[in-house]
């Protein structure tokens, strides 16, 4: 099935007193470019998430931001008991030979904790590996549901290209049935302004040569018939599983290269015409499989 480029997922996982949100937003690009955002702690786990993004997308800017809560504080207090200890020996020692007159023994503990260093706060240390499994999860979450947005972008553009295909063939009909008896229209008019020139002086057979010279200059039968090509392995494209985002745009190219030549080749008004009415329909359907993967 066709897919956007385009399109948003979220999932979510929880474990023990940790909860993981990954978000998910895609955006056109013609190469697959991945920008993760984590929190420091999952660092570790960075190549193993783009591993897991890479599989699914081939084209297109992916922007992932995974979110950590853990319910409980990720800080803890420390005490320094050995130093506690210190403190309140020096100050107890200090107090018994009343070195400073005013010192008291047995100083409360409220004063003991507040002295540098005998209490620090600290990081918990997190075992990232311990949680890829949570990570693994909500990620696998996210990628479905950016998935089936990107699915159903997906089969807006088949129909409307689909649609456009049908326009840009009925119009290919028209070119080449009033490209029909243009042999004969183009002898006729050469012979005509020829005798308008020459009068009498005209020679049939050298009239025969110039206007053979330029049907086939005119002819746009091979064109057609590749552009014919073209279009039925489009139509093929679009009913595919695989990405064909790059072929599709290939495909448009040669198109467009075949509409420009006939255009060139172009004698009458009724086929220019038509091949700029053919060169509108290319154009939106470039705008949009420019989306395609």
């Amino acid at each position: 099935m066709l897919q956007s480029m385009t399109g948003y997922g979220r999932g979510e996982a929880s474990g023990s007193d940790v909860t993981v949100v990954v978000e998910l937003r895609s955006v056109n690009n013609r190469f697959r470019d991945l920008q993760l955002r984590c929190p420091r702690e999952y660092m570790a786990l960075e190549p193993r998430i783009n591993r897991l993004l890479k599989g699914p997308f081939n084209r297109g800017r992916i922007d992932a931001y995974v979110r950590r809560k853990v319910a409980s504080g990720s800080s803890r207090v420390v005490a320094d008991v050995n130093l506690a200890t210190e403190y309140t020996r020096v100050i107890n020692e200090v107090a018994e030979k009343n070195v400073v007159g005013f010192v008291q023994r047995d100083v409360p503990a409220t004063f003991i904790l507040s002295q540098p260093g005998v209490l620090s706060v600290v990081e918990v240390e997190v075992d990232v590996m311990s949680e890829w499994d949570i990570v693994e999860t909500a990620l696998q979450s996210a990628i479905e549901d950016l998935l089936g947005m990107r699915r159903s972008e997906g089969e807006a553009l088949r129909s409307d290209l689909a649609h456009q295909l049908s326009e840009l063939r009925t119009t290919l009909g028209e070119v080449e049935a009033v490209a029909v008896g243009i042999n004969e229209r183009l002898r006729a008019r050469l012979e005509s302004r020829v005798r308008r020139m020459l009068g009498d002086r005209l020679d049939p057979y050298r009239v025969a040569q110039e206007a053979a010279i330029l049907a086939d200059k005119a002819d746009v039968t091979e064109e057609i018939t590749r552009l014919r090509s073209h279009c039925d392995q489009f139509e093929k494209a679009l009913g595919g599983d695989e990405p064909v985002g790059r072929r599709l745009d290939f495909l448009l190219q040669e198109m467009n290269r075949e509409v420009n030549t006939i255009g060139s080749k172009a004698t009458e008004h009724p086929i220019s015409q038509r091949v700029v009415d053919m060169k509108s329909v290319l154009e939106r359907m470039r705008e949009q499989s420019a989306n395609v993967q």
